[in-house]
């Protein structure tokens, strides 16, 4: 999904129609007994279920646009067919914000409702950093496969949806299980530089999906039905939300942790099996219901600006894990989705960042150059590789620029020049600061900027930026040039 979710205004016209969805919801609740909601407690709904429905909303659009819409611009494969792309990302990627450009992903959208599907790895050599992340429908990382947790060994591995009940077979190392039919499995395969690129496609050859009835070499279960997803777009959402959250949620089974936020959602007209269109409802309900989306927004924006720590002037914090780690807080949730949809758990990536300097001051490469200077012997401490990406602040993608350079990470250090004090000094500015120094420069917009690092399997021991927020190691600040 493009850029930042906004909650534009939308101009209130017509009058009450007959087929207002939070009408019929109410009129059905109120036939049941139970008391409709006002229109100030619609808001409070609209907010609380924004909130929770951002990440699946997001994730289901992602899906649409990468497994189900066959002609757009951002398609990859059909369901259970991995896709291996040999390049990284660029500023034409705009499905994910903030997406990762450093390493050449492998995707695989799993329809896990027939059978479970099984995910085989090659051998990789073990200097290569290499992750398969396993994430859910509701934006949940249920498991990984990889250096840090598997090693580099070549395997099989069971993925199974949240039905399945069973023994896995001989052979299979690991079983995973979803919490939704449908899941993504994002592969990171490490590329040490433009000549690896050969290298990086004969690990992505090795990357096998089959259905587990394949596996086993016997006859394949009778097919699951076809769905007819409902189209996501990026314009759609923002003028639709609700719809496309009845749409997602259609694919996301009821838990524990949401039973009360769905049962709200319903006295709406928001839930699987529901239409919510926004131009049928009242003017009062459109009122309250955008109020409660903004609201909703602010909210999630504050939690990123303030729900981790600031250290000097980077947001450290652990945004991303399993159900047991966010724990039914869909505000964190939330604001993980927005921040970065599919980021790793802490202990896979870290990912300082910031749109501010040392001094809280705005990052506007249209005003000032900046540089950021790690002192001799304190680059980020990490067992695989960092990087520091540049992104458009306002819409968190990835920006066209004369050097076709999206980032610096460590496997460029060797190209780069160091200072006479053993430092080392990246240049965050829109026009180049000399041929001497273009090999740590970060080309920048004119506008504002979002800096984001990536520390790939960071260190457990000190010097470590673990735990989140309370580490040893400490990002430096972003300083302006005088």
């Amino acid at each position: 999904m493009a850029a930042t979710l906004v909650v534009g205004s939308t101009l209130f016209v017509g009058c009450a129609s007959k087929t207002d969805p939070i009408t019929q919801a109410d009129k059905a609740d109120v036939a049941k007994g139970i008391t409709a909601p006002n229109l100030e407690q619609t808001k409070a709904i609209a907010e609380e279920g924004f909130i929770y429905g951002l990440p699946l909303v997001m994730n289901y659009a992602v899906m649409y646009e990468y497994a189900v819409d066959k002609g757009g611009p951002q398609y990859k494969a059909p369901f259970n067919q991995i896709k291996n792309e040999p390049r990284v990302f660029t500023y034409q990627d705009t499905a994910i914000i903030t997406p990762n450009s450093d390493t050449p992903y492998s995707f695989v959208w799993l329809d896990l409702r027939a059978e479970p599907m099984v995910i085989s790895v090659p051998a990789v050599d073990k200097r290569r950093y290499y992750s398969v992340q396993m994430i859910d429908g509701n934006t949940y990382n249920y498991g990984y496969i990889g250096s840090r947790t598997t090693g580099n060994e070549p395997g099989d591995y069971m993925v199974v949806g949240p039905d399945w009940k069973g023994v896995p077979p001989p052979g299979i190392k690991k079983v995973f299980t979803s919490t939704t039919p449908f899941a993504v499995s994002a592969i990171r395969t490490q590329l040490y530089n433009a000549k690896d690129m050969p290298n990086v496609e004969k690990v992505q050859a090795g990357y096998k999906v089959q259905p587990l009835s394949a596996f086993l070499h016997q006859p394949a279960p009778p097919a699951a039905p076809k769905i007819d997803f409902v189209p996501a777009t990026t314009e759609g959402i923002k003028a639709n939300f609700f719809e496309y959250l009845s749409a997602a949620m259609e694919y996301v089974p009821p838990s524990a942790d949401d039973q009360e936020i769905r049962a709200k959602l319903a006295s709406i007209g928001v839930g699987p099996g529901r239409t919510f269109e926004f131009k049928d409802l009242s003017l009062e309900h459109k009122a309250v219901v955008l109020l409660g989306m903004k609201a909703g927004d602010q909210k999630v924006d504050k939690f990123l600006a303030s729900g981790t720590k600031i250290i000097n002037g980077w947001n450290v914090g652990a945004y991303f894990g399993d159900q047991t780690f966010y724990k039914a807080d869909w505000l964190k949730r939330a604001g993980a989705a927005k921040g970065g949809l599919y980021g790793n758990d802490a202990v896979e990536a870290m990912y300082p960042n910031t749109r501010t300097d040392g001094t809280g001051q705005t990052l506007d490469t249209s005003k000032r150059n900046y540089t950021l200077t790690f002192p001799a012997g304190k680059l980020p401490p990490v067992n695989a590789f960092w990087s520091v990406t540049m992104y458009d602040g306002k819409s968190q993608l990835l920006i066209k620029n004369p050097l076709n350079r999206y980032l610096i990470n460590s496997p460029m250090l060797s190209a780069m020049k160091k200072n006479t004090d053993g430092s080392l000094t990246l240049y965050i500015q829109k026009d180049s600061p000399g041929k001497a120094k273009e090999a740590n420069w970060l080309p920048a917009p004119d506008d504002t900027v979002f800096l984001v690092m990536r520390l790939y399997w960071p260190k457990a021991t000190a010097p470590s930026i673990l735990p989140a927020g309370s580490g040893s190691w400490q990002p430096p600040a972003v300083v302006a040039s005088k």
